[in-house]
């Protein structure tokens, strides 16, 4: 068992917990995640590793509440523990200095992004991050961010901060600009944003970096349901990533096959 340390609600239907794991807070590194599960029976959840407080062996992960499997999970009460947590999953991102760095999160993908950009930073890169959503109060992490970057740019569709639009209109001015350019991008959040932040990088060459997060069930690898084409091969997001490189991945494919569980995914909403 699991126990709840901190449950608070940061955003529209998003919440930040602290799980005491300490075998995971000290084997997780970033880009790791683990599968939760709330009670026996229960919908097993991947959820990235936010942070991790190796000392007080604990980890952090931020929730999107939708689904009947999520909505349990953070009605967890503090002093109440979770089923499972198992982990840490996945390949760990390889972090290298780049020098001049951009790392881009929309929704609830800026909680992914989080350990990925201050593991960058913390090796010595320049970040700027971009973050959007659809109005401000689904913006999330900014002053986390602002700790470890150099700048912290908001784009939002409603124009309710920052820039009015998308994360992709801040990011264009950035690379025609020579003082700007990054040399690394890394990129989460919905698959339309990142794949279209890949179209954008590549005729530049900028090594481009996307986390996927198809459909998983067991995070082993072994029920096929997060397999993606990157580079005409085909890779498990659960052991071979979750992170790729854009430019490699098939955005077309994968698009399709996640519309395979559209109708369901809708009932689960419901």
């Amino acid at each position: 068992m699991f126990e709840v340390i901190k449950n608070e609600s940061i955003a529209p239907q998003v919440s930040r917990m602290v799980v005491k794991a300490p075998r995971i807070a000290k084997a997780r590194k970033p880009g790791q995640f683990v599968i939760v599960r709330q009670s026996e029976g229960a919908e097993r959840i991947p959820l990235t590793i936010a942070d991790a407080d190796n000392q007080e062996g604990t980890i952090t992960l931020i929730i999107q509440a939708i689904g009947e499997g999520t909505k349990q999970i953070v009605s967890t009460q503090v002093g109440d523990s979770l089923q499972d947590v198992a982990g840490p999953l996945g390949s760990p991102t390889h972090i290298e200095k780049w020098g001049r760095v951009a790392c881009i999160g929309g929704g609830v993908g800026t909680a992914v992004l989080y350990p990925l950009a201050k593991a960058l930073a913390d090796c010595g890169n320049e970040v700027t991050t971009i973050i959007g959503g659809r109005t401000q109060s689904l913006v999330i992490l900014k002053d986390e961010l602002a700790q470890f970057s150099k700048e912290v740019l908001v784009a939002t569709d409603d124009g309710s901060s920052g820039t009015k639009g998308l994360v992709t209109d801040v990011l264009g001015p950035m690379l025609e600009d020579p003082e700007k350019k990054p040399n690394a991008v890394f990129a989460v959040g919905p698959l339309p944003m990142m794949a279209a932040v890949s179209n954008q990088t590549k005729p530049y060459q900028i090594h481009t970096l996307v986390s996927l997060n198809p459909i998983m069930i067991d995070g082993t690898g072994m029920c096929g349901g997060c397999r993606v084409s990157v580079g005409g091969q085909t890779k498990f997001a659960c052991v071979d990533g979750p992170e790729f490189d854009a430019h490699q991945v098939d955005f077309k494919e994968l698009s399709s096959r996640l519309k395979t569980y559209t109708e369901h995914t809708c009932r689960i909403k419901k």
